[in-house]
């Protein structure tokens, strides 16, 4: 019976225990800048043509490295945009954070860098800073970085938006929201 009760309570502690590290180990959400209210319902209201944001001849390094350095002294977070021109949910992305209610938040909040990742055979070192190392699941990949500590703040969710066109410009603004404060 003692063992019993001495396996329950170490049950217990080992539960709270994980529960705690996971809680503190996940971004915080309930303290996240509220979204602005995006002036459009539908991508199809977006500017056409839609943009081929990426550039392809790029330094990802130092455009990483100077967006990291902006960040870290303007007190924002670094969000890298990693995508390709020729995937057209990138392209809606940015064209809906070219929006200038979504622009002007982002602009608040982020510091942001586009990075042309090819058909997923260019400048991977990059998400691979941040312990990507496997082939990302789609872009665009969104990673969202305190430039402070370095961390990687929405790890395993990174490729969430890689459908973007099956979102609503709503709901791509309240997902870009979540790791603000």
């Amino acid at each position: 019976m003692r063992r019993a009760i001495l396996t329950l309570a170490l049950t217990l502690a080992l539960t709270l225990a994980l529960t705690l590290a996971l809680t503190l180990a996940l971004p915080s959400f309930a303290g996240a800048a509220p979204a602005p209210k995006m002036a459009i319902d539908s991508f199809a209201q977006l500017q056409t043509p839609l943009p081929y944001p990426y550039d392809e001849a790029a330094n990802a390094d130092r455009a990483v490295a100077r967006a990291k350095a902006r960040a870290k002294k303007a007190h924002k977070l670094l969000l890298i945009d990693l995508g390709g021109n020729w995937c057209g949910d990138c392209r809606i992305l940015t064209a809906t954070m070219d929006r200038p209610e979504l622009k002007a938040f982002l602009d608040k909040h982020y510091v942001t860098v586009l990075v042309d990742v090819g058909h997923f055979d260019k400048n991977l070192q990059v998400p691979a800073h941040w312990g990507i190392t496997t082939r990302l699941e789609g872009v665009p990949a969104i990673l969202v970085v305190d430039p402070r500590t370095d961390r990687l703040l929405d790890p395993g969710v990174v490729s969430d938006i890689q459908d973007a066109r099956h979102m609503t410009p709503q709901a791509l603004a309240d997902w870009l929201a979540r790791w603000t404060k």
